[in-house]
């Protein structure tokens, strides 16, 4: 497969995700030319990794919306049997090191401001490869989503400004949540102690609750009256 150029509007990338509805994971992944993990288990990101490549996602580990062109994040919405979302949705690294500055300067903020969301099966009982992708739609926050969003982040970063990290836990937050992201104890990061002393921790993400996201997608695919 030849590299996919970036979209060069909504409009075209919305076209390219409505033709990958209805297909495998298998197919996806013979069109790219890589092959498909036995599971998830330690490839994670492998799903969302492949519809970035196989929609022209340009940003690759950039603090940036994958479509830097026209400034829209690609956000994979796994879904279970009963067409809800299975987890939570990682939206990006947590800077621990330094001042997490102001809402409308924060990378959450750039992330959710226009979001692609590609539903995709996530039942247990379908194998990898024959899961398919569904309906993709675009989204951003409405008013009241944005106060919501702004007020777990300042509520969260406003801990870890204290040094006060270790009180973070996944109940905290409506929307957000922040949880440790590392492959192992080991993988350890800078930030600050309570008392602003040099600490070292592990690496945290800031993630969309299901519950959140359920909400996202009821507003998209409103169900049918009565």
């Amino acid at each position: 497969m030849r590299p996919v150029p970036p979209p060069g509007s909504e409009a075209e990338l919305l076209s390219r995700a409505a033709s990958l509805a209805g297909r495998t994971l298998a197919q996806l992944a013979f069109d790219a030319g890589v092959p498909v993990p036995d599971s998830q288990r330690r490839r994670k990101g492998w799903v969302g990794a492949l519809v970035e490549r196989c929609l022209g996602a340009d940003a690759s580990s950039l603090s940036e919306p994958d479509f830097t062109r026209i400034g829209v994040e690609l956000k994979t919405l796994p879904l279970n049997r009963r067409g809800a979302p299975a987890e939570s949705t990682y939206v990006c690294t947590v800077p621990l090191g330094r001042s997490p500055g102001r809402w409308e300067d924060s990378a959450v903020r750039r992330k959710l401001s226009r979001v692609l969301w590609v539903t995709v099966e996530a039942d247990p009982v379908i194998p990898l490869a024959a899961r398919r992708l569904g309906t993709a739609f675009l989204w951003s926050p409405n008013a009241e989503e944005e106060r919501l969003l702004r007020a777990d982040w300042e509520e969260l970063t406003g801990l870890i400004a204290l040094g006060r990290l270790e009180e973070i836990n996944a109940h905290l937050g409506a929307c957000l949540q922040i949880r440790p992201k590392a492959a192992n104890a080991r993988a350890l990061t800078r930030a600050a102690d309570a008392r602003g002393a040099p600490a070292e921790t592990l690496p945290r993400a800031v993630s969309l609750r299901a519950s959140f996201t359920a909400a996202i997608l009821r507003s998209a695919f409103p169900p049918p009256p009565g």
